[in-house]
């Protein structure tokens, strides 16, 4: 069997595909160390330099591009060394690009810093590279503090973990009795134990009376072996979580400061916000010296408690990578093109060699893979959905799949303003039986076949 090409009317040569776009153009390419920056032939005599990465070199790069009347630049995400070049090349009005070193793969062959600028230039000419997404300013210093604080979580964890490493090792059971070391009752008891209380029963009772185990059995868990060098580590550990907290507490002061900078939404005095539904609580590394679920709500107009999957944690990680104005992506398929949600298909020869989704390090994307795998147990429209999916996908592509449905749902709220009403379970599951009931009857239409249904039942 021969194999039709497609027809003259189908085939469109753009014959202008590779005009000058940006004539005025250079070519960065970033290190840590130095900067290689290429310049059309045209323009100098010495169209490629070498710039130290020392402000001043930066800037004396600045003045060069501008006597030479570059107007465009292109650089790759390197690390973080592209920043303050791209601060200072944007103050002097030039317009930046910044592109994904994916996109930007040279020929095979030798590879060096000279040769790359001048290739980041002849494709950025020519228009062939996409500029990625930046936020605003306030967003990045949003950014950075949210970061910042995520790390100071991460650091004050593992000092809780060593510290119940540490119990382990002195065979003090405490874990089997608390579900959370640094809760009131585990630092008590753990802040006793550095001051010099060795008795299980006096330990047993600085536990609160809602803990679930006995006082008897809570001191049976704290008799072991006090080892010196233990107890030295122990110490040295509990500072330390106290200090992350301390730094936590002054970061999350710092970013109520940078949020009530932004622009409103909502006016929380016309429109104040609703009771919190039951059953749904703010986790416990939520900021306590002040309201984010409010400060989410003034500046986005969506009560994001009420939408299953999310709570403030989420939200506030995406909002401060993608800020709160999400005009730059056209529609949410894009968006969730652009988190790396979207399946890409590679065919050759109208085969398809490779499915799966693209590998994108985004903490968005983190943050909605998250809220997907909270929908486990979740007695809703979304939990229902999930899983279906994860029935009949298995649990990786399940939590993809229902990312992706969160992102976009996401994006209609932030974008239409309208108030999220879950329809339920039940209703999701009646939709489900119609809709396999419908297809039954099709395919046996198809067949000629006839399908009788039980009396007093219908589709």
């Amino acid at each position: 069997m021969v194999r039709k090409g497609p027809s003259r009317r189908d085939v469109k040569v753009d014959w202008k595909a590779l005009d000058i776009v940006h004539p005025d153009a250079a070519g960065i390419d970033i290190g840590s160390r130095e900067h290689w920056v290429a310049i059309s032939p045209e323009k100098d005599e010495q169209p490629v330099r070498w710039f130290g990465c020392f402000t001043a070199d930066v800037e004396r790069m600045a003045d060069w591009l501008q006597s030479r009347g570059v107007r465009s630049a292109v650089m790759q995400s390197t690390g973080v060394y592209w920043m303050p070049v791209m601060e200072i090349l944007q103050q002097r009005g030039m317009e930046v690009y910044l592109v994904n070193a994916r996109h930007t793969k040279n020929l095979p062959g030798r590879k060096s810093d000279i040769a790359e600028c001048q290739w980041l230039l002849k494709l950025h000419t020519f228009g062939l590279l996409n500029n990625s997404f930046q936020p605003s300013d306030k967003v990045r210093a949003l950014r950075t503090l949210w970061r910042h604080r995520s790390g100071l979580v991460g650091q004050a964890g593992s000092s809780i973990q060593r510290m119940q490493k540490a119990l382990i090792e002195m065979n003090i059971q405490l874990s089997n009795v608390l579900s959370d070391l640094s809760g009131v009752s585990g630092m008590a008891i753990v802040g006793a134990i550095l001051g010099g209380e060795r008795s299980p029963q006096k330990l047993a009772c600085l536990a609160d009376p809602g803990v679930k185990a006995s006082r008897k059995v809570i001191a049976k868990s704290l008799q072991g072996n006090w080892r010196e060098e233990l107890l030295f580590v122990l110490r040295q550990e509990v500072e330390m979580y106290r200090e992350c907290r301390e730094r936590i507490a002054a970061c999350d002061g710092q970013l109520q400061q940078q949020l009530r900078q932004m622009e409103s939404k909502v006016d929380l005095q016309a429109q104040p916000l609703g009771p919190r539904p039951q059953g749904k609580r703010a986790r416990g590394n939520a900021p306590k010296s002040f309201d984010l679920r409010s400060e989410l709500y003034r500046l986005t107009g969506v009560d994001w408690v009420q939408v299953d999957g999310f709570d403030v944690q989420i939200v506030q990680t995406v909002t401060s990578e993608v800020g709160f104005d999400l005009r730059a992506f056209p529609s949410a398929k894009q968006f969730a093109n652009w988190l790396g949600l979207c399946p890409t298909n590679e065919t050759s020869g109208g085969k398809v060699l490779k499915r799966g989704t693209p590998k994108v390090v985004n903490r968005a994307k983190v943050a909605f893979r998250q809220a997907a795998s909270t929908l486990l147990k979740s007695k809703s429209y979304l939990g229902a959905q999930y899983r279906r999916l994860r029935t009949r996908l298995g649990a990786p592509k399940a939590i993809t799949a229902m990312a992706r449905k969160l992102a976009c749902l996401f994006y209609r709220l932030m974008t239409k303003g309208s108030e999220y009403v879950d329809k339920g379970a039940q209703y999701y599951e009646t939709r489900h039986r119609e809709q396999q009931v419908r297809t039954l009857l099709k395919k046996a239409h198809q067949l000629g076949l006839q399908v009788i249904q039980p009396e007093g039942k219908t589709a």
